[in-house]
């Protein structure tokens, strides 16, 4: 039973960004992480990737935050090639020590730049679910790269590496003048997503908890347990929030994720309860759903993997 839920989790996930491929090669726009943003003075973020392709971590942010002592990293990009651009742009701002690196969740375009960080002694930390699913997947999904849109070219160097540290609920870092918290409310996006708060600026990582202006992979999410988790932050006395696709968003882009969850799952269920052709679905469901400027090639993959799939 194990074996075949391992297959079937990969095979789930491969025919998903297979699916949602061609918007983004076909293009023809596989532009460059765009440099970090100063989100507050000791906070740095890359916010608002265009174009969003498998050659720019598929759009998604990553950033920092600087305490006295030392950096804490939030999510290290998809390759080895694209962290080692984010380590330069990180010693644009600071020379002090990266001490830790938080994965938001196990995700490729999130956490597969770990290995350059580790290598300069940083302390990878993450979810324990969220270790266990790249412990048990990350080498096969490696294997399968070019599904995904990427060459031995945008791989060169990549290599797997694990969180050194897991936790459950919540977990403090203390940067020296400078508290960082992580938090998880349970399974959302994912089964180990969580947030990275940084309370005396009132700034929140929610890493793929939102989505803002992109479509959301639901894939493997808790549609129950999300909704619930966008409630909690709502309830956060926070500013700004950095999403883990999109530009720099404010609680009206938590109500508009919280939305539109409710929306895509009731309509895709409506709809597939009529219907197994997915060409047929994919316009009626658009026709419910705010526009959002990037990867609508979701939108089909998640009818596909989370609708119409029997047997996940």
């Amino acid at each position: 039973m194990r074996k075949r839920n391992f297959i079937d989790h990969l095979t789930i996930k491969l025919a998903f960004i297979t699916a949602c491929l061609f918007i983004a090669v076909s293009s023809g726009l596989a532009s460059a992480q765009e440099g970090l943003t100063r989100i507050a003075e000791n906070v740095y973020s890359y916010v608002d990737i265009k174009h969003a392709s498998p050659q720019n971590s598929f759009g998604a942010n990553a950033g920092i935050v600087v305490g006295k002592n030392g950096i804490l990293v939030v999510d290290t990009l998809i390759s080895s090639k694209k962290a080692r651009k984010f380590l330069e742009d990180i010693r644009a701002f600071s020379d002090k020590p990266i001490k830790y690196v938080v994965n938001t969740h196990s995700h490729l375009d999130h956490c597969f730049g770990n290995a350059e960080f580790d290598k300069i002694g940083a302390v990878i930390i993450a979810h324990q679910n969220s270790g266990k699913d790249l412990r048990l997947n990350g080498e096969a999904t490696m294997k399968r790269a070019r599904a995904y849109g990427l060459t031995d070219d945008d791989l060169e160097g990549t290599t797997i590496a694990l969180p050194k540290l897991t936790f459950t609920e919540r977990m403090e870092i203390d940067l020296g003048g400078q508290t960082v918290e992580l938090i998880y409310k349970g399974p959302s996006h994912t089964g180990g997503s969580i947030m990275v708060y940084i309370p005396d600026n009132k700034i929140l990582f929610a890493g793929d908890i939102l989505f803002t202006d992109y479509h959301p992979n639901l894939v493997e999410g808790d549609i129950d347990g999300w909704i619930k988790t966008l409630d909690y932050i709502m309830s956060l006395d926070v500013n700004a929030i950095i999403p883990g696709h999109g530009p720099l968003s404010g609680k009206k882009d938590i109500s508009d994720m919280r939305e539109y969850l409710i929306t895509f799952d009731k309509k895709a269920k409506e709809l597939c309860a009529k219907s197994k052709d997915v060409d047929w679905i994919v316009p009626e469901i658009k026709k419910a759903l705010p526009q959002r400027r990037e990867l609508d090639m979701m939108i089909k993959g998640n009818i596909q993997m989370r609708y119409l799939i029997k047997d996940k």
